[in-house]
């Protein structure tokens, strides 16, 4: 019996990507300093310092090793998704980002393997049961395609998860409880 593929992705739903950028911004521009609510597009042009371009904001060096656990919980919690389900880690990633990226995983997920660990910013392109995710472009095609999603809430998704209506999870507390009701109830919506 084939176990249920959870697609996770990293970047803003395993661990914080967007508020350790801020972080860095700030300190590299004081004179165009970002806040986590400003960030209501992928497209932050306008808000940040000229010079600050996307490759500055999201480029630094060994930034994605850097970043923060999204709550206490997510590591247990990815745990339990990871014996119960046929689990995979789904990120875009640029060439010079991805070793850091497995690097953050090993760090603080050792028990997922590199044939669990996928490179793609298109995700809709992927087989799975349910996407855990917090891009919109992500979660609508997931969603219009009749897949199961689950929205980590952020200001770049809020108008996506108000329209959309997507079963949401601002903590990983009890993901695993979530997931179990989302795939066995097919009615679920929380």
């Amino acid at each position: 019996m084939t176990k249920p593929i959870i697609a996770v992705d990293m970047d803003d739903t395993i661990c914080h990507l967007v508020k350790r950028a801020i972080y860095h911004n700030n300190i590299s521009f004081p004179s165009h300093p970002l806040q986590y609510e400003d960030m209501v597009h992928w497209d932050t042009t306008h808000l940040r310092h000229p010079d600050s371009t996307h490759e500055v904001f999201y480029g630094r060096p060994g930034l994605f090793e850097e970043l923060e656990l999204y709550d206490e919980y997510v590591v247990e919690e990815m745990r339990k998704l990871n014996e119960a389900y046929d689990l995979i880690i789904v990120t875009a990633a640029e060439p010079k980002t991805v070793l850091e990226k497995w690097n953050w995983l090993q760090r603080h997920m050792p028990f997922i393997r590199l044939e669990q660990f996928i490179t793609c910013k298109r995700k809709n392109l992927l087989a799975f049961d349910l996407l855990i995710d917090d891009g919109p472009h992500n979660l609508v095609p997931a969603f219009e395609s009749g897949r199961k999603v689950i929205c980590i809430p952020h200001p770049w998704n809020r108008q996506q998860l108000e329209h959309y209506g997507f079963p949401q999870m601002s903590s990983w507390k009890d993901a695993k409880a979530l997931i179990d009701e989302l795939l066995h109830n097919t009615s679920a919506r929380i």
